[in-house]
């Protein structure tokens, strides 16, 4: 079952717990029309499936295309026939093409819900965050303690940290941010450790 972490008039945030590495995927609902999207397929296909059931969900956005990210979208476009979407610049890396690719900047509707997506490379190429009624979804360029890990092929520490602070540090101290593992935390909760962050490298 999906675990509802926020759930007003406008918008409903479910998230599960799923895979080897403990990846949360997200199910961002329209509380309105009830038109959702969820945030990277991880793994646990039929999981998913089953606590989705009775949900629309329109399509699958990607923060980022490791393959611990992307282990559920065929089960999930198998059952639902729905997009898989992620940044070009990762195509490589899921060694798949996105079915609609994303784009900085651009803005998804779903239902009455608008998400912005920014483009945050570093951890991966084509890393990329969704904000939505204030909530920000990082997937493994923001921790709670720090950035993404850039020890991977493709990855670039000093480019994720200028993406932390020109894309996702201007935001408010008091946005919440939800990553690709582990818990929540603020914007204004880790801005006071970008330096020592850049000190450490890692």
């Amino acid at each position: 079952m999906f675990t509802t972490i926020r759930d007003t008039a406008t918008i409903r945030v479910e998230y599960l717990v799923a895979g080897e590495y403990e990846n949360n995927i997200y199910l961002i609902v329209c509380a309105t029309t009830g038109k959702a999207v969820l945030i990277d397929a991880a793994a646990e296909a039929p999981r998913i499936i089953s606590a989705g059931a009775g949900t629309d969900v329109m399509s699958i956005l990607t923060t980022h295309g490791h393959f611990d990210h992307i282990g559920a979208v065929q089960g999930l476009q198998d059952a639902w026939e729905i997009p898989f979407r992620l940044h070009p610049a990762d195509t490589e890396i899921a060694q798949r093409a996105p079915d609609d690719p994303l784009s900085d900047g651009a803005t998804i509707a779903v239902g009455e819900l608008r998400i912005d997506t920014i483009w945050t490379p570093g951890h991966t190429p084509g890393s990329t965050c969704f904000l939505v009624e204030g909530l920000l979804f990082t997937g493994d360029t923001l921790f709670p303690g720090g950035p993404g890990a850039t020890r991977f092929p493709y990855a670039d520490f000093d480019q994720i940290m200028r993406s932390l602070e020109s894309r996702l540090f201007i935001l408010d101290d008091a946005t919440p941010f939800f990553p690709g593992h582990g818990t929540p935390s603020t914007i204004g909760e880790e801005r006071p450790s970008l330096e020592d962050w850049r000190t450490r490298r890692w």
